[in-house]
Parts: structure tokens; C-alpha cells; sequence
């Protein structure tokens, strides 16, 4: 039977193993636990480019060991080693010691050796965060970490964890950008990103943070070029709300957007929820305001982004619009059937002082599509025409009423000041859409192809009708 006084002399014989991070590389960075680590070791195992930040800390007699560029798993061997003789070792690594650093191999290789060997990990300011500090604030938001090393990661992994911080609209930090033998994969990243974001997203990237080589630069996602970049450089790619002001990179939290929207009512706010998601989420979105404010309207009715394909205007068509709201030449909206006056928001009517009509339910128009044999839609557009001839017309149901309103252009009995085209189906309803396109002097939105309905025709008018509010992208001022 083992005593236990023999117990306790075996475990005072213990060593122990203090996996520590020492910064980014300046003596300021390196936080008082680490050098007390340091000043506590028998021996530092580490790199010895690494031990000119701490040499002036440890004891003396203590040993410090290099085991070479590239040699991780040997630096980790003789830590246990040494702590086996009872020592307490410091390994350290640069940044911190957990992230892409020593802290994993030694839990690793304790399990592996079955180790009873006591292991204390120490944080350290990691490079990103450095970098991110010395940039301004790029990572205020939710933020992930890539390493572009394909030693030990296969480089198909790394690209779909690349799209993955793309399409997540993550702040990115990534480390080991490049090498000697490694020149490709950095370009790669930045097409990848391209794809998701625009090219006018804040890139910040910092050289030899915290040393006296310290170099920092700030550029666009577009404009960046990867070979500017060496394997000491740390990269920030900012996510879609990230800016730059007075040459600092900044990712804002959301605190000013919840002071100025006291006075924001539920359903509003979750609209502008909505629209901020879409944004982040669409294929183009740094388009021209005056096609973006329809675009989001349109896209979170029908939650379709291939609204960005097939949604077409007429140049700076919103914009026209609204300005004849504005002068007051826009005070009448004839749509094609009640579905699409009904989605018109009452409460933008009412404050511009704007009328809607529609016909289809006007006995008039029965009895003329009987007289005249047409359908309800064309004699609901002539009825129009006589009435209110230079209305905003909205269609988004029947492509007869299209062709109608095209036909009495031509003949110069109606001119609109504007024309919604949406309607929606199989019969010639696409040919409808080529038709009111030969309305050359006309500002036109158009939803191409099969595609529309009431319900996005509708959507479009209140996006003329709000224009004033694309600008904050503060949507459902009238909900």
C-alpha cells in the first residue's frame, strides 16, 4: 500500500506549466499576470525572437530555451519535460496564447502522455485586438478570426469559412494573410468577399503591431491590394455598418440608433429591422438611393431578392416622382383593382394630401366593357383617362390595363405623371411590361417579367411616397 506521506512528496515533486501570451510585441502590452509567470518559471521555452520582450523579467538562472522557428510540437515536449522534474515552465507565445498559439498543443499533449502535469493558461492582447485599437474601433460588432495558413486547415475548409464571414456580415480579423510560399490565398479571400460586400467596405491592416516596424493603413475592400501585405500584417475587413471618420475605422454597436429612436413605434422598428437585414443581405447593395428605396420595399414584400434582377426603372425614376409629389403635380393615384389601393398607406395619403382612385368596381366601367367589348381593366383606365389623365398610374394585376394606358398615351389622352407597372401572371403580362417601356418621356417602375402583383405594386407607390426617408433608411413612418 503507498503511504500518503509518499503521495504528497510525489506531487510536491510536480511541476507545472504556464501556457502564457505575451502580447503583439511591445513590453506595454504584456499584462502583469504574464510577467509574473515569468518571474515566477525555472525555465521559458518558447521562440527566441520572442524573448527579447521578457528577458528583463525573469530570475536568475532561469533558462531560456529556443526550440526554433516552426519547432511547436518540440517546444511543447520539453515544457513537459522540464515540468516533469518537478520545474515550473513558462511557454509563451505571441498575441495570446489560446488563440492560433501553444495554449491547444499542451492540453492536447497532456492528454496525450496521460500527464499529470498542472497546466495554468494565461490571456494576452491578441494581435486583431491591437491592431483594432491602433485602427480606431472595427470591432464594436460581432467579429470572427480566419487564419489563411493551410498547414494543418485544408485550404477548401478555409474558403467555406471565408463565405461564411461574408455572408454573416462579420467584422473579420485575419491572421497569416500571407507568406513566401503562401501568395494566392489572400486574393482569393478578398474576391470571395466582393461577391458579399461592397467595395466601398473600410479595410484597415497593421503591420508589426506594437513593434517599432509599426505600420497602419486604412483602404476599402475595393481598392485594397494584397500585395501591400507580408506574414507580420493583421487585416480588419469591416462588416456593412462600418465606417471611416477623421482617418480611424469604426464598427458602430447601435447605441445612437437607439437614443434617436425613442419616438419609434413597434411596428416601424421592426420594419427598419427588416430593411437593415435585407441590406446586409443583398447581392448589390451600394446601387444609387433613388433605386435602393424601392429595391428594400419591394424585396421585403415579396421577401424575393431576385427583386434585384427584375426590378427596372427609368433613371433616377423615384427621385422624379417624388419631387412631383413635392411641387404638388402629383395629387391623384389611379390604380388597376382595390387590392393595390387598399396596400397605399393611408396615413402617406393623408399627410401629402394625395387621392387614390380605382374604377373596377364603378358601374360605369361594366356597362362600357359590355358596350364596347373590352375587359373591365381597359374600361377602367379609359374612365381614368377622362378624370384624372396625368395621375400616378399603379397596375399590379391585369396587363390589359397596361396595354390600355399605353394606348391612350399614344393617342394624347392621358399623360401620366408616372407609371407603376406590376401586374402579374402568364397571358401577356411580360409583353404588357415591353410595351409601357416605349413610354420613353414617362418615369416608370417596371417589375419585369412574370413576376408583380397588388400587393408589390402598392409597396412601390408608398416607396415614392416615403423617399425623403431613404436617406436614414427609417421606414413606416406612416404604419
Amino acid at each position: 500500500m503507498v503511504s500518503p506521506l509518499f503521495l504528497c512528496i510525489f506531487a510536491a515533486d510536480m511541476g507545472k506549466i504556464i501556457v502564457a501570451g505575451i502580447g503583439p510585441g511591445s513590453k506595454e502590452d504584456i499584462t502583469p499576470a504574464v510577467l509574473e509567470a515569468v518571474r515566477e518559471a525555472d525555465a521559458v521555452v518558447g521562440y527566441k525572437y520572442y524573448f527579447q520582450f521578457i528577458e528583463a523579467y525573469v530570475k536568475p538562472g532561469c533558462e531560456c530555451i529556443d526550440t526554433g522557428m516552426k519547432k511547436e510540437r518540440e517546444r511543447a515536449e520539453q515544457a513537459f519535460l522540464l515540468a516533469e522534474q518537478g520545474k515550473t515552465i513558462c511557454v509563451i507565445s505571441s498575441g495570446d496564447a489560446g488563440l492560433y498559439g501553444m495554449a491547444p498543443l499542451i492540453y492536447e499533449m497532456k492528454r496525450e502522455r496521460q500527464s499529470d502535469i498542472e497546466i495554468v493558461s494565461l490571456p494576452g492582447i491578441s494581435a486583431f485586438q491591437k491592431a483594432a485599437s491602433l485602427l480606431g474601433a472595427p470591432i464594436g460588432h460581432d467579429v470572427c478570426l480566419i487564419s489563411l495558413s493551410d498547414l494543418m486547415t485544408p485550404w477548401n475548409v478555409i474558403e467555406r469559412r471565408i463565405m461564411a464571414a461574408a455572408v454573416g456580415d462579420f467584422v473579420t480579423a485575419v491572421y497569416n494573410p500571407k507568406s513566401h510560399g503562401r501568395y494566392w490565398q489572400l486574393y482569393r479571400l478578398q474576391e470571395l468577399f466582393l461577391q458579399e460586400r461592397s467595395a466601398d467596405t473600410p479595410v484597415g491592416y497593421v503591420r508589426q503591431a506594437g513593434r517599432e516596424e509599426q505600420e497602419v493603413k486604412i483602404t476599402t475592400l475595393g481598392a485594397f491590394d494584397p500585395e501591400d501585405v507580408d506574414m507580420f500584417t493583421i487585416i480588419l475587413i469591416g462588416n456593412s455598418q462600418s465606417y471611416v471618420a477623421e482617418g480611424k475605422m469604426i464598427t458602430p454597436r447601435g447605441y445612437y440608433r437607439e437614443e434617436k429612436q425613442e419616438d419609434v413605434k413597434p411596428g416601424q422598428s421592426i420594419m427598419m429591422e427588416s430593411f437593415r437585414t435585407i441590406l446586409s443581405e443583398m447581392q448589390h447593395p451600394d446601387v444609387p438611393t433613388w433605386r435602393m428605396w424601392p429595391l428594400l420595399h419591394a424585396i421585403h414584400t415579396t421577401v424575393d431578392f431576385s427583386m434585384e434582377e427584375c426590378l427596372w426603372m427609368d433613371d433616377r425614376a423615384t427621385e422624379i416622382l417624388y419631387g412631383k409629389v413635392v411641387d404638388g403635380s402629383l395629387k391623384h393615384i389611379v390604380t388597376d383593382v382595390t387590392m393595390a389601393a387598399s396596400g397605399i398607406r393611408k396615413g402617406a395619403l393623408e399627410r401629402l394630401g394625395i387621392e387614390v382612385h380605382c374604377y373596377i368596381n364603378d358601374p360605369r366601367s361594366k356597362q362600357m366593357a359590355d358596350e364596347r367589348g373590352i375587359t373591365r381593366s381597359q374600361a377602367c383606365m379609359q374612365l381614368a383617362a377622362e378624370e384624372y389623365p396625368e395621375a400616378l398610374y399603379v397596375v399590379g394585376n391585369a396587363p390589359t390595363a397596361l396595354f390600355e394606358i399605353c394606348d391612350l398615351v399614344r393617342k394624347g389622352k392621358m399623360h401620366p405623371v408616372g407609371i407603376i407597372a406590376a401586374p402579374v401572371g402568364f397571358v401577356h403580362v411580360c409583353e404588357s411590361k415591353h410595351a409601357v417601356k416605349s413610354l420613353k418621356q414617362i418615369p416608370k417602375i417596371i417589375v419585369e417579367g412574370r413576376k408583380g402583383g397588388s400587393n408589390l405594386a402598392a409597396t412601390l407607390c408608398n416607396a415614392i411616397l416615403t423617399f425623403d426617408d431613404a436617406e436614414q433608411l427609417k421606414p413606416g413612418r406612416d404604419l
